[in-house]
């Protein structure tokens, strides 16, 4: 099981290096704004980190939304299709940078807190409410002048903005610390709350809060990558459903929207009833 752990840690970690490799951008404080820009990666990773060279899929949808023109992207949404197809939420599991920054911090030895059973299940409900409010509506019904909207979950919620992009950026660029006020303070209060609860709450982010989470959900019953059990060796023992942090019925579903196929069922299976595989 820690071998899966450790592996997984190495995938992530890549993964974070891969999406935040303009490394002169922490220098400079500015933001990278070569060609890789005009792509998405299929995490959450703010636009304007120091070191992103891609742009953040949740960024990029606000802005198509918010378009004055009113033009439909087929980019955009066709690129979060296509990685919620393939893969679902594995990325949650795997390459988000975001959800590896809250692995390390539950890994802090202090007493762990269970949310109860009824109050997890409507919290869950939270991160689908942000996405067709602050994603999809806000950006479409609220408009400046000049008829365009705004990203209103990057600019009034996102923490990975604030940790990747707002505090390297603030820490470095003298003529961006004159401009910083209440709304930073309240983005950061947003920030140090959820890496806070992060100690005590296996990723309560990615649980309660994530719109993108919300998006590679819908698409984990039917996406090409499946987990599956076999019910010739599964003996119901529950050890996989017990070592669920993201609280998950394996055994009633395997393929829940809130599986972010971290593997952990898979690895701790005495039976190796568990497996995981692409299939059509």
């Amino acid at each position: 099981m820690n071998q899966m752990k450790n592996k997984r840690h190495i995938i992530q970690l890549i993964s974070a290096i891969f999406t935040n490799g303009y490394l002169a951008g922490y220098t400079k404080g500015k933001i990278f704004t070569g060609n890789t820009k005009l792509f998405c990666v299929p995490v959450l990773n703010c636009y304007s980190c120091p070191g992103a060279l891609g742009s953040c899929p949740i960024g990029a949808l606000q802005a198509v939304l918010g378009d004055y023109n009113y033009n439909f992207s087929f980019y955009v949404f066709g690129f979060i299709m296509l990685f919620g197809v393939l893969l679902g939420r594995f990325i949650c599991g795997f390459l988000c940078p975001f959800g590896f920054i809250q692995d390390l911090l539950y890994k802090i030895k202090t007493p762990k807190l269970k949310i109860p059973g009824k109050v997890d299940k409507l919290l869950r409900y939270l991160k689908y409410i942000i996405l067709l409010v602050f994603v999809i509506a806000l950006p479409i019904i609220i408009t400046n002048q000049y008829g365009m909207g705004n990203p209103f979950f990057c600019k009034l919620i996102c923490p990975a903005g604030t940790l990747g992009g707002g505090i390297p950026l603030m820490a470095i660029n003298e003529e961006l610390k004159n401009t910083i006020g209440l709304l930073f303070y309240w983005k950061l209060g947003i920030l140090i709350g959820i890496l806070l609860s992060c100690i005590f709450v296996y990723r309560p982010f990615c649980k309660y809060l994530c719109p993108l989470g919300a998006l590679y959900a819908l698409f984990n019953k039917f996406s090409f990558y499946q987990l599956a059990i076999d019910k010739a060796k599964c003996t119901n023992c529950k050890l996989c459903v017990k070592n669920c942090k993201m609280n998950v019925e394996v055994t009633k579903d395997i393929n829940s929207k809130e599986c972010i196929r971290c593997g952990e069922c898979k690895s701790i299976c005495p039976h190796m009833a568990i497996s995981s595989r692409f299939s059509r």
